[in-house]
């Protein structure tokens, strides 16, 4: 029996040494192929080590399960265990590489958001990317069956002292116990890029995934010091709302937000048009003077200064899922994302439908598929009279270039002009809201005109006054770059076309970025939010530009709240808004408090005043989003308990929880009127 567990011990440790080479090889090549496509980190000797560190832990902390495993199936069936055994490191192995191929992509790891697409949608992103090719699967099926051939060859070379073969498991339990990964792994590096590459991206996506299954339920202690209530107490915070309707509708609020906007604008004869233009991946890194990449749209620059803009304004999700509930309703998440709820989404009301209500006619421009992420359904649910995707182009059109035989569809240039040709310029016409999404500035980033923009591209470079390390660092995202050039030239034959409109002179545009495009490193963990956001119009008496924080949840409070107030608008004195509106403060500060989703699966991060939390790390928020990690027990405990408290209400969103009463519903809905 003892000479039995001897044995197996001593095989599963060979074994196991063999996985532990094979994790660590590789590191070295993510960091080598990483570091080739987009930038090597600072101090590599240290960064390595950290890396290794975070692969070592993830090994570790599986040792002592495979243990349990294979020796009672060593002591049946000797033969069985180690091949079980080997499948299970190749498989492991396999999803490694898969994993990491993906980060060197989106760079971004692949967490639980995987559960939150449908495979239409997963085949459409990963197509479009061109991260499918050839080369890549020839390559992972090499690199399988290399391991495949060490699997069988090295662990019979390898020597595996007893004392270590006994010691591993004591020390993996000891591992968990302590959670030494809390221990350990608190090291911040220059970039949130650079932070990601040292994950092990296994490890990432099983935890996440675990965490999406079984979901902790934290109960809130209603006596503890740091319970605040809703949202908060905090003393800077002006979304304290009243609510109306308890546990029924528990995002039911007063509707009574300030009206920011009228000081700014002229009055116009007729109830002015919106056109509201979101740009897919438009963040506030590579927009604007003072964005730390530097400027590379010089068009969009230019209307921020005739216009009124938000420098540190933030996008509510990391991805587009969550641009038009946001933008449009100031909704809640939901569980995965608001329009996950596809068919069962709450009756609510939006800009949308409420300015359809009050005699505007509404539509949806967008270069893609608008089945895509079920904003199809959710314009449907708000009874948009016009909804354009790619399906609505003529053959006189052209598309984006395929990938593996997918395009997300036509360009901002072809959206645009296709907009143009299918609305009415006249002066007279009924009020109007418009939306616009693009599509250019998204995986794979190519565009019709590629060395036209390549060329603009080294030429902006030299514009901004790039030494040549710089820009050879740079050139790594020629082709991002390069989208981003091509957006902010369409925007800007778009506004030329749009000023000899008769209706131009009356109408009201907002431009924003769905999120910060991830394919560019990050520099910290809201980074991927912060976005510009410009109000434009030639209605305008002043231009002004603003540095407190607002988020797309504060967009719609504030446009029905200068409608109502100058325009005569019918509006209800109650609604469901998360955001109390846009704050016009020209210095630096928070009012507000919010969630933010990265992802359909991952609500990790709430600001609230000066300070972000972001799972269980509080950072503190300056100017330009610049953050630092704050030490702050006190802080951490209050606003956790506030995000707490809105995971507990967004979680009960689903076709049981009503939003407002249909008595308000029948009554403002625009298909009652």
């Amino acid at each position: 029996m003892i000479n039995r567990f001897k044995s197996a011990s001593q095989v599963f440790l060979q074994i196991a040494l063999v996985w532990l080479i094979a994790l660590i090889v590789i590191r070295a090549v993510e960091v080598l192929v990483n570091g080739l496509i987009h930038q090597f980190p600072a101090n590599l000797l240290s960064f390595m080590l950290w890396s290794w560190l975070a692969d070592i832990s993830f090994w570790v902390k599986w040792i002592i399960f495979e243990l349990i495993l294979f020796v009672p199936l060593f002591f049946v069936h000797p033969r069985l265990a180690i091949i079980s055994f080997k499948v299970f490191v190749a498989i492991i192995i396999f999803i490694q590489l898969a994993l990491c191929q993906y980060f060197t992509t989106a760079m971004v790891p692949l967490g639980a958001d995987f559960y939150g697409y449908s495979f239409a949608d997963i085949k459409q992103t990963v197509g479009a990317s061109g991260t499918v090719k050839l080369p890549i699967i020839l390559s992972f099926v090499g690199i399988i069956v290399v391991l495949v051939i060490a699997l069988n060859r090295l662990p019979k070379h390898i020597k595996a002292p007893l004392w270590l073969a006994w010691s591993l498991p004591i020390l993996s339990v000891f591992y968990l116990m302590i959670n030494g990964e809390e221990h350990l792994f608190k090291k911040n590096f220059e970039n949130l890029f650079v932070n990601n590459l040292a994950l092990n991206k296994v490890d990432y996506f099983f935890i996440s995934s675990y965490i999406h299954f079984y979901p902790t339920d934290e109960d809130l202690d209603i006596y503890a010091d740091s319970y605040i209530g809703d949202y908060g107490n905090d003393s800077t915070a002006s979304n304290t709302f009243t609510y109306l309707g308890g546990s029924e509708y528990p995002f039911y609020r007063k509707a009574n937000d300030p009206d920011v906007l009228t000081p700014f604008f002229n009055k116009a004869k007729n109830k002015p048009n919106l056109v509201v233009i979101i740009i897919e991946g438009l963040g506030r890194a590579f927009t604007n003077e003072g964005a730390y990449l530097g400027n590379f749209t010089p068009f969009i620059d230019s209307l921020s200064n005739k216009g009124l803009y938000w420098r540190n304004f933030l996008s509510a999700g990391g991805r587009t899922f969550a641009v038009l509930p946001s933008l449009m309703g100031s909704l809640p998440f939901g569980k995965n994302g608001f329009l996950e709820l596809g068919q069962q989404m709450p009756d609510h009301l939006s800009l949308y439908s409420l300015l359809k209500f009050n005699g505007y006619k509404t539509s949806f421009y967008y270069g893609g598929d608008a089945t895509f992420d079920n904003m199809n359904l959710f314009l449907q649910k708000n009874s948009v009279d016009e909804i354009r995707d790619l399906k609505s182009f003529s053959a006189s059109y052209s598309k984006l270039p395929a990938e593996n035989g997918f395009s997300w569809g036509y360009g901002d240039q072809e959206l645009y002009q296709y907009y143009l040709a299918n609305t009415s310029s006249k002066a007279t016409k009924p009020a109007e809201l418009n939306v616009i999404l693009t599509v250019t500035t998204h995986n794979p980033f190519l565009i019709n005109e590629q060395e036209r923009y390549n060329l603009k591209f080294e030429q902006r470079m030299a514009d901004l006054g790039f030494d040549e390390t710089k820009k050879n660092s740079y050139r790594n995202y020629k082709h991002q770059y390069g989208t981003i050039l091509y957006a902010d030239d369409a925007l800007q034959r778009f506004f030329n076309n749009y000023k000899k409109r008769e209706d131009y002179n009356s109408t009201i545009f907002i431009i924003t970025g769905d999120h910060r495009m991830p394919e560019i490193p990050m520099s910290n963990k809201i980074d991927r939010y912060h976005v510009p956001l410009i109000i434009y119009s030639p209605l305008l008496k002043r231009s002004a530009q603003f540095a407190s924080i607002s988020t797309h949840f504060d967009v719609t409070p504030s446009l029905l709240a200068y409608l109502q107030s100058g325009y005569g608008l019918n509006l209800p004195d109650a609604a469901s808004w998360l955001g109390s509106g846009l704050d016009t403060a020209r210095s630096f500060r928070n009012v507000h408090s919010y969630p933010l989703v990265q992802t359909k699966t991952e609500m990790i991060d709430f600001i609230q005043g000066q300070y972000h939390l972001n799972g269980t790390s509080l950072y503190q928020i300056g100017d330009n989003m610049q953050e630092e990690l704050a030490r702050d027990e006190v802080n951490y405990n209050r606003i956790k308990n506030a995000f707490e408290n809105f995971k507990r209400k967004n979680a009960s969103l689903d076709s049981k929880t009503k939003l407002l009463p249909s008595s308000v519903i029948q009554k403002y809905s625009p298909i009652k009127k």
